[in-house]
């Protein structure tokens, strides 16, 4: 193998490809792949679009703004004529890039690769002590940030430097853009004609560093040829998604994910296209934005999908035509749900950052639901064994990728592990069916995938691990319905903490604010040990076993660090399972244990289930049983004299095991018992018997108590403790259904 000769001045980032032979196989099947030796991709998504479509036609759109493609190429050679002119950047040089969303840092993108510089695209939510680690690595040589995001950024660049060149110690130069400063970016690119002759580059020199997390918590930084930007969307882009220039792309995953890279600017770009950049949004924003500027195509991630339809706005996605899922796996659930209410297939798929973009997928008659799909053109796929050895059809093994793109991380020693005979071994477990469509199974390594995000146990550990709280800990993914996994730790404490709803809202805060927030663990179990080796090592597979057996709460969000905590009483966080819970007081103030206490009130409900309820193999739905639930829960607090709580107290979690099935007809009982009284919270369990006493689904739910236009829970009143901890038992009720007009018996 033989490179191209290098455009690249500054030659860090060629000295430090692996070598050729822990290279992965490179194909290029394709024509629309056979890209000319001399390339320089800004170039060729800008400039030459420009030229064929014309500089007024729309191009970056964001809620206040609209960039034409003219506006960004002018733009984006302003950008890098400041680079070049004013601080001295050769080709080769590295540029971290930082902020949200928004057409300036897609400009920044642009100017770096145009100057023939090398992108290194941060997500803004990083904290200082993870930047210093991404700019130790890639050793930038400027800095672009967006003037909000600048703190952390000043934080990590700090030490070394006198203050007196904008530098810190190793030279790195830091430029803010969307602010009123007068050095701000902005500012001297309107002092700059706009004018610039795009550096030649060679098709193989590095356009961009892009970071994944390791699983041992340092970051591993791929490596991106220019070519490998175009492959993409000549692959995936091309030949699934199959966008056109009328098309509006929106999507929440920030430009730093290569996933938002592709979908977000270079798709879109590749065909003349306009997208719009949104910087945060909820689920129902995103709905609302894509009824308002006409999207025609919306990446984002499981999570969105189901939250956009559990918000009731299915009807504000009209106008897509396309969707693509991504960065966690699609439940077959979800798409049929999402596809019935909507009458759009999502286009699921798989990628990696080593790979750049997505490389399985389908869509259109071709989609699955549950399958990832099949081998994007252009690359090819397998499932192999720990020996590189291909498995049968139907049985799990490892994922195996080839294609036009590949894994050359920066001077990491794990580049052996990724790559082996070939190919990227992807650290997914996979089942191919003999049709040739790719099955999820499971991540083969420690790594945590949640809505989307990439977080290495390891490293929030450490974060755990350096407060004064803690003797030891481990942390490891669990399933969760919503964010396809969650972030739980298990932790021992130091003799004296209390195992406290408050020590877990402590130890939550202090991660947020060491790390990125999306990497705090949202359930904490403290225990009196961990399982370890004899050499010391964590077992974390007992403790991922651990995590899928327990039936223990999440806690939910903690008060942001930033947020004064109110006077008086605050939120109950309800962390899982407290290893030495208090003892019972009496009055289950501080929390009883989960059983049935005589004095904490339940009651039984009887009905029969309905047509509506269960289909003809006895399979019934989870709102079924939230229903029945609900409906025990209106019996019980009309019981109590409590009523008016009854729907004025939202729901914060509810979970169930489904253990048998329920027929039409059959008569049900619904045992719903308080199993906690907290500070502004209520803590069900629940057991549904069919007939001859078949436990058919047990499961738990919280509410949390908010008086009339409160911004946050409220404690019980004394009175309404008084009664949910003392009311005991309750007589049973029957609930008549009808059909046809005539009770049931």
């Amino acid at each position: 193998m033989e490179l191209s000769p290098s455009a690249h001045a500054d030659s860090f980032c060629r000295d430090r490809l692996p070598p050729f032979e822990l290279w992965p196989r490179l194909h290029f099947d394709l024509p629309e792949l056979d890209y000319p030796d001399r390339l320089n991709c800004a170039r060729s998504l800008l400039d030459d679009a420009v030229e064929r479509w014309g500089p007024d036609r729309p191009c970056l759109l964001t809620p206040t703004e609209r960039w034409t493609y003219g506006d960004l190429r002018r733009r984006a050679n302003q950008v890098a004529q400041v680079l070049t002119e004013d601080l001295g950047l050769r080709p080769g040089n590295r540029v971290l890039l930082r902020g949200p969303n928004t057409p300036w840092l897609v400009a920044a993108w642009f100017g770096v690769l145009k100057a023939g510089g090398v992108a290194v695209t941060t997500v803004p939510l990083l904290r200082a002590a993870e930047l210093a680690g991404l700019c130790e690595i890639s050793r930038p040589a400027v800095a672009l940030c967006d003037h909000r995001s600048l703190e952390e950024l000043e934080a990590a660049t700090a030490a070394g430097s006198d203050g007196t060149d904008g530098t810190d110690g190793t030279g790195l130069r830091v430029i803010a853009y969307g602010g009123p400063g007068e050095d701000d970016l902005s500012v001297r690119c309107a002092a700059k004609d706009g004018v610039f002759t795009t550096v030649d580059t060679a098709a193989d020199d590095v356009a961009l560093i892009a970071f994944t997390s390791g699983t041992t918590g340092l970051p591993k930084a791929t490596l991106h040829f220019h070519r490998d930007v175009l492959a993409n969307a000549d692959t995936f882009s091309r030949h699934i998604l199959r966008p056109g220039p009328d098309d509006v792309f929106t999507g929440t995953p920030p430009l730093a994910f290569t996933f938002g890279l592709g979908g977000l600017v270079v798709f879109p770009l590749r065909v003349g296209a306009a997208t719009l950049l949104v910087e945060s949004a909820t689920p129902l924003q995103l709905a609302d934005l894509v009824a308002a500027h006409g999207v025609s195509i919306l990446f984002t991630a499981p999570t969105a999908y189901r939250a956009i339809l559990a918000a009731g706005a299915a009807d504000r996605l009209s106008g897509l035509r396309r969707c693509v899922s991504a960065g966690e796996p699609l439940p077959a659930a979800v798409w049929e749900e999402f596809h019935a209410a909507t009458g759009l297939r999502i286009i699921d798929g798989i990628g990696a950052t080593e790979m750049l973009h997505v490389f399985i997928s389908a869509a259109d008659e071709d989609i699955r639901p549950g399958s990832t799909g099949r081998p994007v053109p252009g690359y090819r796929a397998a499932v192999v064994d720990e020996n590189g050895a291909p498995v049968p059809d139907g049985h799990p093994g490892l994922l195996a990728v080839t294609g036009p793109t590949g894994c050359r991380y920066l001077d990491d020693p794990r580049q052996s592990t990724y790559v082996r005979g070939g190919w990227n071994i992807t650290g997914d477990t996979y089942i191919r069916d003999a049709d040739g469509y790719f099955w999820y199974v499971a991540r083969s390594d420690d790594m945590i995938v949640s809505s989307g995000y990439n977080i290495a146990g390891p490293e929030v550990e450490k974060v755990l691990a350096g407060h004064p709280y803690v003797a030891d800990c481990g942390v490891v993914g669990v399933p969760d319905d919503r964010r396809g996994m969650l972030v739980k730790a298990y932790v021992v404490l130091c003799a004296g903490v209390p195992a406290a709803p408050e020590t877990a809202l402590e130890l939550q805060n202090h991660v947020k604010a060491a790390i990125a927030p999306f990497k705090y663990p949202r359930a904490v179990e403290f225990v009196t040990g961990l399982p370890r080796t004899e050499t010391g090592k964590l077992r974390r597979s007992e403790l991922r076993t651990r995590g899928r057996e327990s039936t223990a709460l999440p806690a939910p969000d903690p008060i942001p660090a930033s947020t004064p905590t109110p006077a008086g009483p605050v939120a109950d966080p309800s962390p899982v399972a407290d290893a030495n819970p208090a003892p019972n007081d009496g009055g289950c103030a501080a929390g009883c244990p989960e059983a049935r206490v005589p004095h904490l009130p339940s009651v039984v409900v009887e009905r029969r289930v309905e047509w509506m309820d269960t289909d003809a193999a006895g399979h019934y739905h989870h709102s079924t049983v939230v229903r029945w639930v609900e409906a025990a829960e209106a019996v019980l607090l009309r019981r109590l004299g409590l009523a008016h709580l009854f729907g004025s107290t939202p729901r914060v979690h509810f979970e169930a095991d489904y253990r048998a099935r329920l027929w039409f007809g059959e008569a049900v009982r619904t045992e719903l018992r308080i199993t906690k009284v907290g500070a502004s919270s209520l803590h069900y369990a629940f057991t549904v018997h069919g007939e001859e006493g078949t436990e058919a689904a047990t499961g738990r739910m919280v509410i949390a108590h908010s008086a009339a236009r409160a911004t946050g829970t409220t404690p019980w009143p004394a009175e309404v403790r008084e009664v949910l901890t003392k009311a005991g038992r309750q007589a049973p009720e029957l609930i008549e259904n009808h059909r046809g007009g005539a009770p049931c018996a």
